[in-house]
């Protein structure tokens, strides 16, 4: 009787085993089918990466044959790193790519991820800045580019005041909050963002929305990226992607609440509350005035790039019809 049970034991226990070997291959074979694709952010998972998230979550980057990783910015730069091949897809901003045409680097945006510029100057309320020229006498906390200072610049003397006035501070990635508790007055912030956090923390600000102060500064920022050699030689592969990406963006436009909760659960180190309150503001932000998510228009595009080449932040100017392309969005 114990042989006959032992021996059934056996049995069953092979059963098993042959049927998880089973399944194994056919996971292995599933994933064998996908397409690898890597995903480079421009920082840390936040309200402007949720369509991607999403897309990740709901099984789209699949259902269109690709397995999709998503990782943060590495040495290097993201735009750099996707130009090269390092990663197929990345997160960028529209000034970093003018400048990499401008260099000859041959990267491309395919997607406006917000429509218009959510960026801006921010102040306490105390610190009396409401206005360009009220900068003068005060302290900047910034990063250290041409590009911004440039901006200062023109936001400062746009309105009739003196730049050389101005401290600028170089702060590198400090934390606002504290910084301008301590050290200076005001910054430049995504007002999605940290602007949001301001509100909940009960702080008031002044923010000088850059788009109202110069019609140039509404440029796309973030966008998505890829290669030129990407597009030349895969397009039915970006084709997949941003047809995916953009069923991921629309969810987040239409269902705010649920988009956020699918961002948290793969960066669950992000305050919740902040998160839900960003992509309150930031969804209808998405698309915005514009017929689909992702669109980009050639004037943007234009007026920015001249604004950086007359101010000497560009060695040449660029052919603005190959650093952006509309071609593989998908039809409404």
């Amino acid at each position: 009787m114990l042989k006959k049970c032992l021996l059934a034991l056996l049995i069953l226990s092979l059963a098993v085993a042959a049927g998880c070997s089973s399944g194994d291959e056919t996971a292995k074979s599933a994933r064998a089918d996908l397409q690898d694709v890597t995903v480079m952010l421009d920082w840390v998972p936040n309200t402007n990466h949720t369509g991607l998230y999403v897309a990740l979550d709901k099984g789209w980057y699949r259902e269109e044959g690709l397995q999709v990783e998503i990782i943060q910015p590495a040495e290097g730069g993201t735009t750099q790193l996707v130009a090269t091949g390092k990663a197929q897809f990345g997160v960028g901003y529209q000034e970093d790519v003018t400048q990499a045409r401008a260099g000859d680097v041959p990267v491309v945006s395919i997607a406006a991820v917000i429509q218009h510029n959510t960026s801006g100057f921010a102040s306490k309320r105390e610190t009396g800045i409401t206005r360009g020229r009220e900068m003068e006498g005060k302290r900047y906390g910034g990063w250290g580019s041409p590009t911004e200072e440039a901006v200062l610049k023109a936001v400062v003397e746009g309105d009739g005041g003196d730049f050389s006035k101005v401290e600028i501070l170089n702060i590198g990635t400090a934390d606002f909050f504290t910084a301008i508790e301590r050290d200076i007055d005001f910054a430049w912030i995504y007002y999605g963002w940290t602007g949001i956090e301001a509100e909940q923390r009960g702080i008031k600000l002044n923010f000088l929305e850059l788009r109202k102060l110069d019609e140039a500064l509404d440029y796309y920022t973030p966008v998505l990226i890829t290669s030129e050699k990407l597009i030349r030689e895969n397009p039915d592969l970006v084709k997949k992607f941003m047809r995916a990406t953009a069923k991921g963006y629309e969810f987040a436009i239409d269902h705010p609440g649920e988009a956020a909760r699918i961002l948290l659960k793969y960066a669950p180190e992000l305050d919740e509350q902040l998160v839900l309150a960003s992509q309150q503001y930031l969804s209808p932000r998405y698309r915005d005035d514009a017929a689909r998510w992702g669109e980009q228009k050639a004037e943007v595009w234009e007026r920015y790039a001249r604004w950086m080449y007359e101010r000497k932040l560009l060695p040449k100017m660029i052919d603005v019809d190959k650093a952006f392309t509309n071609e593989f969005l998908p039809d409404r």
